[in-house]
Parts: C-alpha cells; structure tokens; sequence
C-alpha cells in the first residue's frame, strides 16, 4: 500500500512515523509513505498558499491552486484522495478496513480554516474526521487514520487474527486483560482465565465486553 501525505509541516510526521509499527511495516516493504509539502507549490517568490476568504470571516483559507497542484503530483488513476476535515464522516473501524483494501491513498491535511470548497468538488473522493472536535491542522488526524488502517493490512501485525479479537471489530468494545503476576495489591486474576477452557474463556471475555460496552458506550449496542 501507498500513501501520499499533503501537509505545510512535512516534518511533523517524523517522529510518529520513525517508531514502533508503522516503521516496521516500512522497513518491510509492506506500505511506503510520502511526504509532500503544500507549500513547494505556492504562488510568487513567497510561495503564497493561502488568502483571506471570500464574504468575510476569520482565519484564511488555503488557496485551490497550490493544493491542486500538490494533489495531482501524486494523483495516479488508482488514487483514492482524502480531506482530513471536521465536516468529514466520522472515522471508525469499518472504514480503516475499507481504506487497508484500496492500493494507494492521498491524505490532504487541513491548515487554518481550511480548503477552498472547489477543491473538494473536484479532487476530493472522501472527507473523514477523526472526531468531533477541532485541531490546530490536519496533520495529526493523518497520523491517526494510517495507523488505524495499516493494521488491517496483511502482514502489518504479523498475526491476522489480532484485529478480529480488538474492540469495534465484533460491534463491541473488548474485555479486559491481565498477565502476571496472578496476585497484584489483593487483586486476582479472574479463575476462567487460567481453566484451559477456551470456550469458556471466550464466553467471558464477550461478556465482559457486552458490560463495558453498555457501560461507557451504550449507542454501539442499537
């Protein structure tokens, strides 16, 4: 898989990128990211990428020209282009599994009060959040969907069947999980852990699961 990041801070993916899973999957060949900077395609000897919006209001707005341009330098016709924006569909599981599907993915990142509307109409194929809030840029709503999504993608994890015992991916949130010591501060490792009965371990966890989730998250169970 292939991903091309547009952004005004290239370098604020060094850090997330050079670490722990997705530098794993680098080194592996499995995916490969680019980093384009917005601003090499800016205008006059400033490289100008935004301006005051149209009708008023605060902040700017980035310019349709250089974005445009960005895009289509890494735009191929397999390309699957991305807006990482708060007036995006929310981003959940079922769409990271659907994006680890697709074989090459722009993410342009939102910077100050956002993209001129007619970019979207013609470059854009999708606009996620990642929640509803807002962030000072794109940029870290990036980095949260490429690691959600490169999890499903073969060979990231190492064992595929990971992501299927994980919260969301049975509609549910997942139960809890204990390792060594058995006792900790008074506290035990609850007994069906340690029978052996794997039938029995897996009824308990789910219903642990189905108490959380009607605890902290009861909307996933309509």
């Amino acid at each position: 898989m292939h991903i091309d990041i547009l952004s005004l801070f290239p370098e604020y993916f060094e850090g997330p990128f050079k670490v722990s899973m997705i530098k794993r999957a680098i080194e592996k060949g499995i995916i490969d990211i680019g980093l384009t900077n917005i601003r090499d395609f800016g205008e006059g000897k400033h490289h100008k990428v935004d301006d005051r919006p149209y009708g008023g209001g605060p902040g700017m707005v980035l310019m349709p020209g250089p974005v445009t341009q960005a895009i289509r330098s890494v735009k191929k016709h397999h390309s699957h282009v991305i807006y990482l924006s708060p007036q995006g569909q929310l981003f959940d599981a079922k769409i990271a599994l659907r994006l680890a599907m697709l074989p090459h993915l722009i993410l342009v990142c939102g910077h100050y009060e956002g993209l001129d509307e007619r970019v979207i109409e013609q470059e854009i194929d999708e606009e996620i959040s990642i929640g509803d809030y807002i962030l000072t840029n794109g940029c870290l709503a990036s980095i949260v969907l490429v690691d959600a999504t490169i999890r499903f993608v073969p060979g990231v994890l190492g064992h595929e069947e990971a992501n299927q015992h994980e919260s969301f991916q049975k509609g549910i949130l997942e139960g809890p999980s204990y390792t060594r010591p058995e006792l900790f501060e008074g506290q035990k490792v609850p007994q069906v852990l340690k029978s052996g009965h794997h039938a029995d371990i897996e009824k308990w966890r789910m219903q642990k699961g189905l108490e959380k989730t009607q605890l902290v998250r009861p909307e996933l169970l309509n």
